[in-house]
């Protein structure tokens, strides 16, 4: 059994951004950033693949390797409307680890410092009892319903904004989670996760043309560039 197994999933489809995951970003297409990076962390034993798109990446040049696996899709999970969860069980059916580190193609710009940060994150949480861990955006900022009604504060007493209380998004960057946890739950997120925020210039989920704009922006600044 490994100890520690990256799953990036990647399909040929995209509904937003045509051919998101191949198309050039930046220099490169965007697959191999989060790629590059994973590859960049020596306790990732292997990255496993599952995609309907092998003759696209083997077109990229991206073959398996000793670290990498390609595993190809089942019919009965492609497709927009099939929940991720199983894409994963399948993975983790067929790949016996101890530790699932999840990621996507459309977080190119999270770095594998990061990375390593949440895997000793999630080495300390375990040990305090949690089971599994998912990084997260933090506001403090003031929200409101469709209606203009107040959610998080009140606009009769107005607080800084830096003295509300913190509000997290799941922003779907990296999950963390044991085998284990994952049979609990049938999901990446167990029933006792802990959060973990990610540097916001590295917290881009690619999902739209406006998104992908912007995140090459960031990623075309010679500092991040890698």
């Amino acid at each position: 059994m490994h100890q520690l197994v990256a799953l990036l999933p990647m399909k040929a489809h995209s509904a937003r951004v045509k051919g998101k995951n191949f198309r050039n970003f930046a220099g490169k297409p965007l697959f191999r950033w989060i790629l590059d990076t994973l590859l960049e962390i020596p306790e990732i034993e292997k990255v496993v693949i599952n995609t309907d798109a092998r003759a696209i990446l083997a077109d990229n040049g991206l073959v398996d390797t000793d670290r990498i696996l390609i595993r190809d899709r089942k019919p009965e999970i492609c497709g927009d409307f099939v929940s991720m969860n199983k894409v994963l069980a399948d993975d983790i059916e067929a790949i016996p680890s101890a530790t699932y580190l999840m990621t996507h193609t459309t977080n190119p710009l999270l770095s594998s410092t990061t990375v390593v940060r949440a895997l000793w994150a999630f080495d300390r949480a375990r040990a305090a009892g949690k089971d599994s861990l998912f990084t997260v955006n933090k506001f403090q900022t003031r929200f409101y319903r469709g209606d203009c009604s107040a959610i998080n504060h009140d606009p009769n007493n107005l607080i800084r904004t830096q003295d509300l209380e913190p509000w997290y998004e799941e922003n779907s960057n990296l999950y963390l989670f044991t085998r284990e946890s994952f049979s609990t739950t049938n999901a990446r997120i167990g029933r006792k996760p802990v959060l973990f925020e990610t540097p916001r210039m590295e917290s881009a989920d690619i999902d739209d043309q406006e998104g992908w704009d912007l995140a090459e922006l960031i990623a075309s600044r010679p500092v991040l560039v890698r």
